[in-house]
């Protein structure tokens, strides 16, 4: 038995929230046909314009027309920089601090204060959070889980106190990665739904971590989202800006570039070969690789797949893209992860061993993981 992938991109059937149609075409390709030739683009626009209207302050009426929630990256720069300069709006960014910040990061941040536009950066509670990261990791095999919560809660919880009533997120990620259906491909609102169907929770909630190493309901405040009848007090409203428009992070890419946002000059971001993308987080390596350890593919598959579908390159050239990126051993962020968690290597890599895959990955006799001369896991399969 082998593992079957798409006849169009390479995402595996392993990916969750993924669908096939009869021709072996996953839903993320079904996805960007539908980008390509059944949306009306030009409708979408006006009807984002009109939109906006409905929440845009009068000129003499002090407060924000929107709230962006930011990381510093591509996409929320991006964010930022269309709904000021495009739009005309007056908008308030927030960004919910990361694990562990790089300098790169910082600079994408700063810049966006730098264009013109008040960002409040929340600073987690270390202890708590920490406790959170730790916990995840062993308990859903990703250490990023904490954040994942924060960057969907805090935003949300700003925009009620402040009154704010429209939020604008960027990608919508089943429309450029797949979902599990046609539905949620079309859904262009983030709301609490959305989030604990798609927003990385694992199976576990907030009220899951109370009680781990004594933390509390109080302790655990900014991760709660607000509840229906605070949202529905002040109307607030999150929409996908990439279902009012046709997103390409390539092409947005350079617009925020001649706009201050930097990329690494380097060389790729570990786990991939682009230079643009996951630059504020020093151990999201670690995160891509748990991905790969459990699905079979990782942060290069997801880039060749979306530049597959915009015709930047062949299913062939990502293949060896893929071949050469994919799963490989993140030892800069598993560095990083020991420093921050004070686990040692060994329990780190039997964590990740208990959450690796044994239908994808070779095991010896024993049972423990086969690996080559570079210390990278074998497959059972090869992508064809």
């Amino acid at each position: 038995m082998k593992i079957r992938y798409c006849s169009k991109c390479l995402f595996p059937e392993t990916k969750p929230d993924l669908f096939f149609d009869e021709n072996g075409v996953c839903s993320a390709c079904i996805s960007a046909e539908l980008k390509n030739q059944n949306i009306d683009w030009n409708q979408r626009e006006r009807d984002f314009y009109s939109i906006i209207e409905h929440y845009r302050l009068p000129k003499k009426e002090i407060g924000y027309d929107c709230l962006i929630p930011v990381s510093g990256g591509k996409d929320s720069t991006y964010q930022a920089y269309f709904m000021k300069e495009v739009c005309g709006l007056n908008p308030l960014c927030v960004c919910f601090e990361t694990t562990s910040l790089t300098e790169i990061g910082q600079k994408n941040l700063d810049n966006i204060s730098k264009m013109g536009i008040d960002l409040i950066y929340f600073k987690k509670n270390y202890d708590v959070y920490k406790k959170m990261v730790i916990e995840s990791f062993r308990r859903v095999g990703d250490e990023m889980w904490p954040n994942h919560i924060g960057i969907f809660t805090v935003p949300v919880n700003i925009a009620f106190k402040f009154k704010i009533p429209l939020i604008i997120w960027g990608e919508n990620p089943q429309q450029e990665y797949g979902g599990p259906n046609l539905e949620s491909v079309k859904n262009n609102i983030l709301n609490r739904k959305w989030l604990e169907e798609f927003g990385g929770l694992l199976g576990n909630r907030i009220q899951d971590m109370v009680g781990v190493e004594g933390l509390t309901e109080k302790d655990l405040t900014p991760y709660y989202y607000p509840s229906d009848e605070e949202i529905n007090k002040i109307g607030v409203t999150g929409l996908f800006l990439g279902s009012y428009f046709y997103w390409d992070a390539r092409k947005q890419l350079e617009i925020v570039k001649e706009h201050g946002f930097s990329v690494k000059e380097d060389g790729p971001v570990e786990g991939t070969y682009t230079n643009y993308e996951n630059l504020d987080e020093k151990m999201h390596g670690l995160h891509d690789y748990l991905k790969y350890v459990k699905y079979g593919f990782g942060r290069a598959t997801d880039h060749a797949c979306i530049d597959i579908r915009n015709n930047r390159i062949s299913r062939s050239e990502g293949i060896e893209l893929v071949k050469k990126y994919d799963g490989k051993y993140p030892i800069d962020s598993i560095n990083e992860f020991v420093k921050y968690s004070g686990l040692d290597i060994s329990e780190i890599d039997e964590i990740i061993d208990s959450y690796t895959n044994p239908f994808i990955f070779k095991q010896g006799s024993n049972g423990e993981f086969i690996r080559d001369d570079n210390g990278n896991l074998v497959k059972n399969f090869e992508i064809e």
